[in-house]
Formats: structure tokens, C-alpha cells, sequence
């Protein structure tokens, strides 16, 4: 099945929820009563944040999620295949300790202004989103740190087009996609194909998005690459063409749809990359993401957020992409549930492997991206790529790659009905999660036996993660 064929197939999850009813009692009439005292403060945000009144309006917020998913085979290598980071089968991880210090900027002035923000991170997830040469060598574990934003932010109202301008200067997330780093942006637990290997993490450069009128935003960036900092060690090739593209409609039927298309171009390959043992320009043979949202509120319980994707590899003529349909129910103050249904094509030529890989080892992922392969000189701290891909028993050899994947994922949001002190809060997140091969090749990249080979064309994970906020 050509990847084309599918980027219009998106499944829909359907979720069945029930009303909540608020049930008030009224007592007897009363004598009439003093006059009231002054209204107490407003309560906290939903998302707790403190300000610091010392440094005019400084932003201070967190979170730390901690999570396991249970995986009932019991795979050989202890990697759910598909799921990045949520890769580690049966066992206990913590995947964020986030720290944010932020001045926003306010849209409802159209006047100059400036703000930022800083955005640290601990845990099993910066594996997967380091800046090249930043922090991505400061541990041996799983556990790492990294900086996922640490950008300048300014509002022009000029050029004179009705919004003005907002400007992002510096290392920020890719405004690509649906889904994001930050665990308490995203409904469930475990994250789209699209998000881990269908889009950039994030970038290094100036984003702008340019409010034309009401309606329309103009998105336009320029960067060093996808997770490529500064210098000579900072970026994987001497590219410097690369940057962001796109637009964003808002305020569509009255408010309750938005739609959002962006691209990213430029070369990713590392320099020193090989086609067939032949070297190439690395610099001019370019990967491009697409990605597109439409979010529609439903109604006041009920939302629909559809997303299309592709990415295409000149050098190597890999193309992936696909769809995923989310659909949001919030039942009450307490539960809300969602579903999520989605397929990704992965297709290669000339016997090459797709973009849908595990990576094992605390270094694997930033070593792939680098270009970095295996080697043993180290044994405290082994540097090299062994990036687990989907080998199966019957798998494809040569030619043509091309499989479909599907998943089909149902979560919840439950935050206890619980008055905790100040600003603090908690989320916690059950999901039951599908992921099958629906057609392509016949590889079996799951359940990895002792050899190392996948036995199986599909997998199931229950997980649970907890989110506490302050």
C-alpha cells in the first residue's frame, strides 16, 4: 500500500462517556443576613504557576511524570517496538522532571514587547529530544538532562499588518505538529508515530508568526536543523538553508475551528553519510516535513483534533507519513477520555529501512541522528548507534521496504477530587494501547526473541503514568 493511499485514512476512536448533573441544596428561608465580607482571592490557575513579584511578572512552573507500561510478552530486549519514549517494558521509569521560568508575552496587547522562556529537563524522554553537543553526553544512564527551550520572545507591531508580529530568537520546540515534549500538553501517555518519527523535535534559529488579519498567520523561520544547535559541533553538516514555512487559519466557525499546516526544510543527513558505500553532498540533498492540524471543538465535552503527515528523504528516497485522529471527551471536572486511532506508512527504495526505529542505548538516538556507528572502544560509555529497526523472521530483504503501521490507543485524565496545598496538582493517565503491521510487507518487528529477531506482526501495552504539577 503506497504511503499516498493512506494519508486520507484516518480511523476515528469512539468514545463513550456520561453527563455529570450538579445537584444543589437550598436551606429554609433566613432572616436577612449582615452584609458579606470582601470575596476572598481568586483560587489557583488550572495550571498551577506562581509569579514572582520581585522580577515584574517572572513565570515559575513544573511538573514531574512518572510512568510503566506493561508489555504481556514479555519481549526479549525489554523494548515496546514503536513506542519511543515509552520504549521500556515492565518496568518503572520516570520520564520528566520539567522546570519553566517564563515572562510571556500578553496577545491582547497589539504594543512592543518582550518576554522568554527556559525550559530544563530530566529523565528518560531527553534520550530522544537533545540539541547535538548539549548535555548529551553528561550521563551514562537513561536518565539525562537536556534544555528543551531557551529562546528570546518579542511582539512587533510592525510590519503593519493587523496582529503585528511574534518572534521566537533562539533553541525552541518545533511548532510542528499535534503533540509536544512537555507531558502535560498531550492526552495520553504514549506518543502518535507522527510525533516520534514523522517530525522534528525541535530547533535552533528565529520563528516568526506573522498575524496578517484575524484569521490568517503567516509562520515563517529560519534554523540550523532538527535538534542542531550552534558551532561546529552543534550541527551534523554545513547546511545552512534550512527553516520553517506555513500558515494558520483561527476564529473559523465562530471560534471552535483552527487550522494549522507547516513545513520544515532543509539537509539532515551527517556529514560523511554513504548511499550504497558512496559518499553524496549531504548538503544538498534535503529531508521535508509536513504537517497539518485541524482542531474542531465539538461541543463544550467534546473535541476532534485531526492530524496529516509526511516526511521524505532525498539522499536515501525514504518517504513516511500518515494520519491520526483524536477524539476528546471531558465527562466532568474530574474524568475526561480519549481516543486515538491512527495510521503511518513507512516506505523505503533500493533496500533501505523506513524512519520507525527503537533505540536501546542512552546514546542511541542522538548517535543515529549523528551518523555515529557501533563501537566497542568504550566500554564504560559504548558510543554508536544499535538502533533497533523491525528485523523480523520473514522480513523484507532488499528492495522495496514498505509497511503500514496502525495503533489504536484509549486513555484517560483523572485528576482526584483532592485540595492540595498552594499551587500543587495531579493527573493520572490509564491507557490500553494496540499496535499491529496492517499491510505492506510481512515483517514482525515485535516481540524480539533471544536472537534478536521480532516474532510477531503485533502488541499490546497497558500503561499508566502519573503527572504532578506545582
Amino acid at each position: 500500500m503506497s504511503l499516498r493511499s493512506i494519508v486520507t485514512f484516518a480511523a476515528a476512536a469512539a468514545l463513550i462517556g456520561a453527563s455529570s448533573t450538579a445537584w444543589a441544596q437550598y436551606p429554609a428561608p433566613e432572616p436577612p443576613a449582615p452584609p458579606a465580607p470582601p470575596a476572598p482571592p481568586a483560587a489557583p490557575p488550572a495550571h498551577p504557576i506562581w509569579v514572582d513579584p520581585v522580577f515584574g511578572g517572572i513565570m515559575f512552573s513544573g511538573h514531574v511524570e512518572v510512568g510503566s507500561s506493561f508489555n504481556p510478552d514479555s519481549p526479549n530486549n525489554n523494548l515496546n517496538f514503536g513506542q519511543a519514549f515509552t520504549d521500556s517494558s515492565n518496568s518503572f521509569r520516570m520520564n520528566q522532571a520539567m522546570i519553566n521560568v517564563e515572562h510571556d508575552l500578553d496577545s491582547t496587547v497589539s504594543d512592543f514587547q518582550t518576554g522568554f522562556k527556559f525550559t530544563g529537563m530530566y529523565g528518560t524522554d531527553a534520550r530522544y529530544t537533545h540539541y547535538f553537543n548539549e548535555l548529551d553526553r553528561a550521563t551514562n544512564s537513561p536518565y539525562q538532562w537536556d534544555i528543551v527551550e531557551l529562546d528570546g520572545q518579542m511582539h512587533t507591531p510592525v510590519p503593519a499588518w493587523v496582529g503585528g508580529t511574534d518572534w521566537k530568537i533562539g533553541q525552541y520546540p518545533t511548532p510542528l505538529g499535534f503533540e509536544v515534549i512537555d507531558a502535560t500538553g498531550n492526552p495520553l501517555y504514549s506518543h502518535s508515530y507522527i510525533f516520534q518519527y514523522g517530525l522534528p523535535y525541535k530547533h535552533t534559529g528565529v520563528l516568526t508568526t506573522n498575524h496578517l488579519t484575524d484569521t490568517v498567520d503567516l509562520w515563517l523561520g529560519w534554523d540550523t536543523g532538527v535538534n542542531d544547535s550552534l558551532g561546529s559541533k552543534g550541527v551534523n553538516n554545513a547546511s545552512v538553508g534550512k527553516g520553517i514555512i506555513g500558515f494558520g487559519l483561527n476564529n473559523l466557525l465562530d471560534g471552535n475551528l483552527t487550522v494549522i499546516g507547516l513545513a520544515h526544510l532543509g539537509a539532515e543527513n551527517p556529514t560523511g553519510s554513504t548511499v550504497n558505500g558512496a559518499h553524496f553532498n549531504v548538503n544538498s540533498k534535503l529531508r521535508e516535513y509536513y504537517d497539518g492540524v485541524i482542531t474542531y471543538k465539538i461541543s463544550d465535552s467534546l473535541t476532534s483534533v485531526t492530524e496529516l503527515n509526511m516526511v521524505h528523504d532525498d539522499a536515501y528516497n525514504v518517504t513516511a507519513g500518515g494520519a491520526a485522529q483524536y477524539l476528546t471527551f471531558k465527562m466532568s471536572d474530574q474524568w475526561s477520555f480519549t481516543g486515538r486511532a491512527e495510521a503511518f506508512a513507512d516506505q523505503a527504495k533500493n533496500g533501505f529501512g523506513g524512519f520507525v526505529c527503537t533505540a536501546p542505548g542512552s546514546e542511541d538516538a542522538i548517535d543515529g541522528e549523528r551518523g555515529i556507528s557501533f563501537s566497542n572502544e568504550n566500554t564504560k560509555n559504548p558510543v554508536g548507534n544499535q538502533s533497533y529497526c523491525g528485523t523480523g523472521s520473514t522480513g523484507t530483504v532488499g528492495g522495496a521496504y514498505n509497511l503500514l503501521y496502525g495503533e489504536l490507543t484509549v486513555g484517560a485524565s483523572y485528576t482526584p477530587p483532592i485540595e492540595f496545598p498552594g499551587t500543587l496538582g495531579l493527573v493520572i493517565r490509564p491507557e490500553a494501547r494496540f499496535d499491529s503491521i496492517i499491510g505492506g510487507g510481512k515483517q514482525k518487528p515485535f516481540d524480539v526473541n533471544g536472537a534478536g529477531v521480532g516474532t510477531k506482526t503485533s502488541q499490546v501495552t497497558l500503561a499508566l503514568d502519573a503527572i504532578f504539577s506545582f
